[in-house]
């Protein structure tokens, strides 16, 4: 085709050469063969230029009728199109402070601590700087800075890394030093045994989600067992990767519990349909639903995937996030090993993020997945994606062998540690709950209890006239709900339709995250947005309408 084109060219610049020539002079001298069939660079390039990019029919050779349709299928709500609209008032704010009824947007969108004023954990701080700066640690004012356990643990974290340099790459699973501490802090927490051999460092969960998607998911016939509602990486995962995203319901009225009847039921159904489900998501803690699954529940949920043969993929990026006393959180690992079973009788992987938690630390992209239960051909497959993309970042491998052995009884800064974790940890428990009162509080909204994670999920319960109203404007009731908030108050929230939700029911996701001071205003800002809200649009019956007054359908 290149060849075609380049003949082409010279053909048609050769002519215009010579039309040139004619029109410039009546009588011409004949011009050389050579100077007609060869053109000159920079009039060759610009000829191939434009002959590139355009096709037969005249269309830009991007356009969305040419890019993968699976990127054209999935949405990612909790940067979706109501954040845009926020980043924008932003902007507006920040050129004209007086131009709208709010003095800050106030992002309550996503599960970002440190953007909302929590500040990072001193210790884990103190051990990043260490490390990527080593010539601190022959300072004699650094012992005057820092802690001693800090630098202790900066020397041990380097002489780990080969050439101790955090700027290199490093193996494709991660450091191997820092995947054994890794290892050795899931055992510590288990009770059970551990291997950093089966640790695969990534930058976040979220890469990890996705290369485990790349290894189950062959074709469209191939099903994930997703939870509805659900963090939407995993239906948008399943579809740039092909799949089909199997849903469950998780049962509000019980406080968002999984039922391993509904797990059967969907099972059933997806095979009924010629899916082979490959796979069950669970998150627990739960995104957006914030439950956190009982021991007798997560035995069930591990003995039905022995039973169906199904790969286990917990989702337990929030284990520190948990907020009552009747609830603790138990990794599937530690479930799957306490009833007994093997690597030989389940596959296992389970997700772990330094972006949750009480450290918060979403901007230095540190994850894991510890995967149990594969065979080694599989996990040979396993290395290979993961070698893709060389090594995830550094800091994030270190950061992640930070959580998982925080500073222990006896160590410097221990205790001032947990002051600070306690006191994050608590303080979110305090936010949940006056969040959770308030909603419960309004009429038209009914909020089951943050258990854990960082969000609530209240229910709209909208009056039939609002839901007319977001019909004829196109768009989905929770979605109009979160706009009409965003508008007059500022606080950007996510529509329950971003994550799944009941048919029939309406909701939106809410974080615990706004600093504890900012929570009054936030209630305060809602609650007087709501209750005009539910006054514009209450249903009111022909019988209680005042004389003359119209009763409008809102398209109903």
């Amino acid at each position: 085709m290149r060849r075609f084109l380049t003949d082409r060219a010279r053909r048609a610049v050769a002519a215009s050469l010579r039309g040139a020539t004619r029109a410039a002079s009546p009588s011409p001298a004949p011009a050389p063969a050579a100077a007609l069939s060869r053109p000159s660079p920079s009039a060759m390039a610009a000829y191939m230029a434009r002959a590139m990019s355009t096709s037969a029919a005249g269309t830009p050779p991007v356009s969305l009728d040419t890019i993968n349709p699976k990127v054209l299928e999935f949405k990612y709500a909790v940067r979706g199109e109501i954040v845009t609209h926020a980043q924008n008032l932003e902007q507006e704010l920040h050129k004209n402070p007086e131009s709208l009824p709010f003095d800050e947007i106030l992002y309550c969108n996503i599960g970002n601590p440190h953007s909302l004023g929590q500040q990072p954990v001193t210790f884990f701080r103190e051990v990043l700087s260490l490390c990527d700066h080593p010539a601190l640690l022959d300072k004699s004012e650094t012992h005057a800075l820092y802690s001693s356990d800090a630098i202790e643990r900066a020397w041990q974290i380097l002489e780990k890394i080969p050439g101790r340099a955090t700027g290199a790459y490093s193996h494709s699973q991660g450091v191997k030093g820092l995947r054994d501490e890794i290892a050795a802090g899931i055992a510590a927490r288990d009770g059970f045994h551990a291997s950093g051999d089966n640790i695969f460092l990534t930058d976040g969960a979220s890469p990890a989600v996705h290369m485990m998607m790349q290894l189950l998911i062959r074709s469209e016939k191939d099903g994930i067992l997703c939870p509805l509602p659900q963090y939407p990486l995993y239906s948008a995962s399943i579809a740039l990767h092909g799949g089909s995203f199997v849903p469950y319901f998780l049962d509000e009225e019980t406080g968002w519990g999984l039922e391993v009847d509904e797990l059967k039921k969907q099972v059933d159904e997806a095979r009924s349909k010629g899916i082979t489900v490959r796979a069950l998501v669970v998150i627990n803690p739960g995104n957006p639903t914030g439950q956190v699954l009982a021991e007798e529940n997560q035995k069930k949920i591990v003995e039905f995937c022995k039973n169906e043969g199904l790969v286990l993929l917990a989702d337990e990026v929030y284990q520190e996030n948990i907020y009552v006393e009747d609830k603790q959180f138990h990794s599937f690992k530690k479930i799957a090993r306490s009833m007994g079973y093997t690597d030989d009788d389940l596959p296992l992987v389970s997700f772990q993020s330094v972006s949750k938690g009480y450290y918060g630390e979403c901007g230095k992209r540190g994850g894991y997945m510890e995967v149990t239960g594969f065979n080694a051909d599989v996990r040979e497959q396993i290395y290979k994606v993961a070698s893709v993309n060389l090594c995830s970042n550094i800091s994030g491998q270190i950061l992640s062998s930070l959580i998982m052995n925080p500073p222990k009884v006896g160590d410097e800064s221990y205790e001032s540690f947990m002051v600070e974790r306690d006191g994050i940890i608590s303080s979110l428990a305090r936010r949940a709950k006056a969040l959770e009162e308030a909603f419960n509080s309004l009429e038209g909204i009914t909020c089951n209890k943050a258990e854990g994670a960082m969000y609530l999920f209240p229910r709209l319960h909208l009056p039939q006239k609002a839901i007319g109203a977001a019909q004829a404007a196109g768009a989905a009731p929770d979605a109009y709900y979160a706009l009409r908030l965003l508008q007059a108050t500022g606080i950007v929230v996510v529509p329950g339709s971003g994550f799944g939700q009941a048919p029939g029911t309406y909701h939106f996701r809410c974080t615990i995250l706004p600093q504890e001071d900012k929570i009054p205003a936030i209630i305060s800002r809602f609650k007087e947005f709501h209750e005009k809200f539910m006054d514009e649009f209450r249903d009111v019956s022909r019988d209680e309408a005042p004389t003359g007054t119209t009763i409008e359908s809102g398209g109903d």
